[in-house]
């Protein structure tokens, strides 16, 4: 099917020179998009593999302990796309000991994405629909702190901005000028509530998304917030009851194709080839989390088994062991706080934790140490090498 250019190119002026911005026509795509049996099927595992994924909780003995590293983990890779060097460790580490060794605005960067994340989700339970209100919240989280944080946090841009190039004149591509923005965000708006027509949960999270990266309504953090807005709509569909699905691994690892497949929508209408891909992409990330999920449950169930065995001294080994599941880098005095065990029996707790093998020292110092949870951090940590 050609359908040619899903918007129009217009004349601008920015820095001083012509530019041409494009500015993507309403969703849903005209002509109607074409899917066929092969592109249904893609559609249907993903949002099959969506049901598994939701019922992972099920397996977890505490979905919110899940969470609270698998939301790191996102963080940290949707942040490397952005030329973040941080790692799950730094971010971990900056949490519980502000010392990260890392530059420190990566970091923060990382951390303000935790921070954003979780108050878009509360925002969604709540009931506030995905809005432009909505993501100019999530953007002032964003960017509240660090580098960003004169870009103009929780406002849509007000200048031209571009992606590539050094200036708009060189740009690969540059997206629509300031004052079609609000335009564009309320026909946005409307899509993603079903207006002018219904649209299945995988396949508007596909649309929206392509939607909001071409609209670029921020100056800095629309990649981040593009990604976010992909899990915040599946959870506010109720095809998630948690935010479980994070598609930035699958992003960074198939990299070159994403842009292309964004490129090729805005250039010559080819959502179906972008819409297979995000589905493959969902399918295969869904099932990567339950494997995690999975892995993590027999993890636990192993190693507390051998805490168990610990003799008279089991009972506060298995405490300090359940604080280290919810804080995998931790320093003793919060491990103390968190399994109500004094800071000395901590310390010996510690001890027999590194004997197992459970358990490493990080800092090399003899005070002020933090120890890791060794092969929980390990797993939560595979495929977020920074690019």
């Amino acid at each position: 099917m050609r359908r040619g250019a899903t918007g129009s190119w217009r004349t601008e002026t920015a820095s001083g020179e012509p530019v041409r911005a494009f500015v993507p026509a309403p969703l849903p795509p005209e002509p109607p998009l074409h899917i066929d049996d092969e592109l249904r099927n893609r559609l249907d595992d993903a949002l099959l593999a969506l049901g598994r994924l939701d019922s992972v909780t099920i397996l977890l003995p505490d979905t919110k302990l899940f969470l609270y590293t698998y939301v790191r983990k996102e963080a940290v890779l949707s942040s490397q796309i952005e030329g973040t060097q941080s790692s799950l460790s730094d971010l971990l580490t900056f949490e519980a000991d502000e010392s990260p060794g890392v530059p420190l605005d990566d970091v923060t960067e990382v951390s303000n994405y935790v921070a954003a994340l979780e108050w878009g989700m509360e925002e969604v339970r709540r009931g506030f629909p995905i809005s432009g209100r909505l993501l100019r919240g999530i953007h002032g989280h964003l960017l509240n702190s660090g580098r960003g944080a004169d870009k103009l946090p929780g406002e849509f841009r007000r200048s031209q901005n571009w992606i590539g190039g050094t200036r708009p004149g060189n740009a690969a591509f540059v997206p629509p000028p300031p004052h079609e923005i609000a335009p564009c965000m309320t026909a946005l708006e409307r899509f993603i509530h079903d207006d002018p027509v219904r649209t299945s949960p995988v396949l508007k999270a596909a649309l929206v998304h392509v939607q909001f990266e071409t609209i670029h309504p921020f100056l800095d953090g629309n990649g981040r917030v593009g990604r976010l807005l992909i899990t915040l709509m599946l959870c506010a569909e109720g095809v998630l009851k948690d935010p479980m699905l994070y598609l930035s691994l699958y992003f960074k690892e198939h990299r070159a194709e994403y842009y292309a497949h964004l490129t090729a929508v805005r250039e010559t209408g080819d959502w179906e080839a972008w819409i297979g891909f995000f589905a493959d992409g969902v399918r295969e990330t869904a099932g990567a989390a339950v494997d995690t999920a999975q892995r993590l449950v027999c993890l636990f169930a192993q190693d507390r088994e051998r805490v168990a065995s610990g003799g008279r001294t089991a009972n506060s080994l298995l405490r300090v062991f359940d604080a280290l599941r919810e804080r995998p880098i931790a320093s003793a005095p919060t491990l103390a706080a968190r399994s109500g065990v004094s800071m000395p029996t901590v310390n010996r707790m510690l001890e027999q934790l590194r004997g197992l093998g459970i358990v490493t020292e990080l800092t090399g110092r003899k005070r002020d140490r933090l120890f890791s949870y060794v092969e929980y951090v390990r797993i939560l940590s595979e495929g977020t090498t920074p690019l």
